[in-house]
C-alpha cells in the first residue's frame, strides 16, 4: 500500500454465518450469541449478509431484520460491513443507503451478474458502482470473487477506485490474488485504502506479503486468524509464518471440505448456538466431513470450542 496512506479499517473482519433453528426459521437468540462470540474472540470488525451468510436464502424483509437486530446488538463495538449486493443498480443503491443508515461501516457488492449466462461489460460495471457510490458517503468493498463469473481486471479495478468517490475497498479472492493485489496497489496507489484477503483465508500469507491490510475468513475461528495477523502487522513475519503453517489445516478443511457450514458446526459444538442448520436446499455436512472438521478444530483449542462452557 502507498506510503503515508492509512486504512480507515484493517485486521480480521470475518463473515458472521445466520442463525436458524431446525426448521429454517431465523434464530435470533442464536443469531446475537454468534456475534457476541465473534466480537469476544478477537475480530476487528464483521461482515453481515455475505454469501457465507446464506445471503442468497433470505427474503428482502428477513435482510431488513438482521440488519436491524445485529447492528443494534454490536452497538459500536466493532465496525461492521454489510453486504448489499444486488442485480439492480437501483436496488443496490437503496440497500447500500439502508445500510448506512442503519449504521453500517461499509458496504460490500459484488458486480452486476445473473444466473451462469447474464453479464455486464465494463461501462455498466463502472456505472452500477457510481451509482451506488452516489447514494452513500461510507467505503465501499467491491468483492471480486469467482462466484460472479465477472472478470475484473487490475486496471478496472484501480481506474474505478480512483474515479468513483468510495471505492476504496478491494476483496480479492480469485486464483493468483497475490498477484493482482500487488498490481492493484501498484497502479492505484493512494485510491487503494484496503486491499483485502478473503476465500477463508487459504491464501492469507502470499496476500499479506503482497499488501493486504485485512483478512474477511469464515467467522469460527477469529482469534486463529489474529494469531497470523498481529505478529504479521507488527513487523514479525516468522511469527505470522508460524501461525499460519499451524491454522491451515483447519482454513484448508473450512475451504476445501466444509464450506460456509464450517463456522456453524463449530458454533454448535461449542454451544454457541443450538443448531448448525443451513437454508433448503443446502444441504447439511456429511457426518464424517463434520467429524473431521471438529477433530482438525481441537488440535487447535480455538476458542469457538471453549467460549460456551
Amino acid at each position: 500500500m502507498t506510503a503515508g496512506v492509512e486504512p480507515r479499517y484493517r485486521g480480521v473482519f470475518p463473515v458472521v454465518p445466520t442463525i436458524f433453528d431446525e426448521r429454517g426459521g431465523l434464530d435470533l437468540d442464536g443469531q446475537m450469541r454468534c456475534v457476541d462470540f465473534m466480537i469476544d474472540a478477537g475480530s476487528n470488525g464483521l461482515c453481515i449478509l455475505a454469501n457465507f451468510s446464506e445471503q442468497f436464502v433470505l427474503t428482502d424483509e428477513e435482510r431488513t431484520l438482521l440488519i436491524d437486530r445485529i447492528l443494534s446488538h454490536v452497538a459500536g463495538r466493532v465496525p461492521v460491513i454489510v453486504t448489499t449486493t444486488h442485480f439492480s443498480s437501483r436496488a443496490c443503491a437503496g440497500r447500500s443507503r439502508a445500510a448506512q443508515d442503519a449504521g453500517a461501516a461499509m458496504v460490500m457488492v459484488m458486480p452486476p451478474y445473473h444466473g451462469a449466462t447474464i453479464r455486464v461489460p465494463e461501462r455498466g460495471i463502472h456505472e452500477f458502482f457510481r451509482i451506488v457510490s452516489d447514494a452513500i458517503a461510507i467505503p465501499i468493498m467491491i468483492q471480486d470473487a469467482p462466484v460472479s463469473g465477472t472478470a475484473l481486471s487490475a486496471p478496472f479495478l484501480a481506474r474505478m477506485a480512483k474515479e468513483i468517490a468510495n471505492v476504496s475497498y478491494f476483496k480479492i479472492e480469485v486464483p493468483g490474488a497475490a498477484s493482482k493485489l500487488r498490481e492493484l496497489i501498484e497502479l492505484g496507489g493512494d485510491a487503494i485504502e484496503g486491499p483485502w484477503d478473503g476465500e477463508e483465508a487459504i491464501t492469507l500469507l502470499p496476500d499479506l506479503d503482497a499488501g493486504a491490510t485485512g483478512a474477511m475468513t469464515g467467522g469460527g475461528y477469529p482469534d486463529g486468524i489474529r494469531q497470523i495477523m498481529d505478529p504479521w502487522q507488527a513487523g514479525d513475519r516468522e511469527a505470522a509464518v508460524a501461525a499460519y503453517g499451524r491454522w491451515l489445516p483447519l482454513i484448508n478443511y473450512e475451504n476445501r471440505q466444509a464450506g460456509l457450514i464450517a463456522a456453524k458446526a463449530l458454533m454448535k459444538e461449542g454451544g454457541i448456538i443450538a443448531s448448525e442448520a443451513v437454508r433448503h436446499p443446502l444441504q447439511p455436512l456429511h457426518p464424517k466431513t463434520r467429524a473431521g472438521l471438529i477433530e482438525t478444530a481441537r488440535r487447535l483449542d480455538p476458542l469457538v470450542l471453549r467460549w460456551a462452557r
